[in-house]
């Protein structure tokens, strides 16, 4: 049996406006086509294409009707905010400069962190969910710049 990659990850919210708003405001992730469950959710897109079947998964947990969701995935209860076994999701990127402005903008806490020896600086954010996000960004577009606030770097609190 040979993997091929990643599908997508699944993200349970009791707010699924406000993680939707996430993943398209902050990521740029755009709704797309999503099956007609017996559950809320939203089906997120990284551009036009949408033979993949998104690339985030917003269940939307519904707790005085949890019955169509159960009956799909299975009865779990609420996780507990954050990312619990699973560490982190990751995704290359570049522009990290407008990503700085945006998480600025948005109020957004963030780490920034270079790796020695690897060419890649991580910026490191939370989902409405507690879901930890990491971006990876070629290390030379930090080169030069000064980052934005050392304290935020090292506390990921916004300005």
């Amino acid at each position: 049996m040979a993997l091929g990659r990643l599908a997508h990850f699944s993200i349970r919210t009791t707010d699924l406006e406000r993680s939707c708003a996430f993943y398209e405001r902050v990521l740029g992730f755009r709704r797309g086509y999503r099956p007609p469950f017996e559950f809320p959710g939203a089906w997120l897109y990284l551009g036009g294409d949408e033979s993949s079947f998104g690339t985030v998964h917003i269940i939307g947990v519904d707790p005085d009707n949890p019955s169509g969701l159960s009956a799909y995935l299975g009865d779990k209860s609420m996780p507990a905010p954050g990312t619990g076994t699973l560490d982190h999701i990751a995704f290359l990127a570049t522009g990290v400069a407008q990503m700085w402005q945006t998480l600025h903008a948005e109020g957004i806490a963030w780490r920034d962190r270079t790796v020695p020896g690897l060419g890649l600086h991580q910026v490191f954010l939370e989902d409405p969910s507690g879901v930890t996000i990491e971006l990876n960004y070629p290390a030379e577009e930090v080169a030069g710049l000064e980052l934005p606030g050392q304290a935020r770097a090292k506390t990921g609190a916004p300005a």
